[in-house]
């Protein structure tokens, strides 16, 4: 296998399993809706804020999964991921929230990845390049 062909699956491979975390994150929220936006609000977030957090989680994560404007979303995944991480996961002294402080900080230097290589062959935006050229 050239390295060619293994940065494509690995791209595709990862962001799969980027996506998916956010996608279920999304669609809990919309099945939870209230319970999510008491939990917002007891963290000093608007809860007119949800519906946008689930715009981002469960659309951004498919728009990652297909590998639709994935430098984009994912920008904004890590700008997510490192204020959310700010303001839900930093409680010094708990080490759980610090695991999850840290989880965080860990997925958005993931897209940041993502956002400098690109969603690679086998996504929208390759196939969407293809277009444009012709």
């Amino acid at each position: 296998m050239n390295n060619s062909v293994l940065c494509d699956f690995t791209k595709v491979v990862g962001r799969i399993l980027i996506s998916v975390i956010f996608i279920i994150a999304g669609y809990g929220k919309i099945a939870g809706y209230a319970g999510t936006q008491e939990y917002m609000a007891a963290a000093g977030v608007p809860g007119f804020l949800l519906p946008l957090v689930i715009l981002l989680e469960l659309g951004g994560g498919l728009a990652i999964l297909f590998g639709f404007f994935t430098r984009w979303v994912a920008l904004a995944f890590a700008a997510f991921c490192v204020i959310s991480a700010w303001m839900f996961h930093n409680v010094p002294g708990d080490q759980m929230q610090q695991i999850l402080f840290m989880k965080n900080l860990a997925i958005a230097g993931g897209f940041l990845f993502l956002a400098c290589t690109g969603a690679g062959k086998f996504s929208f935006d390759h196939a969407m390049a293809k277009v444009k050229e012709k």
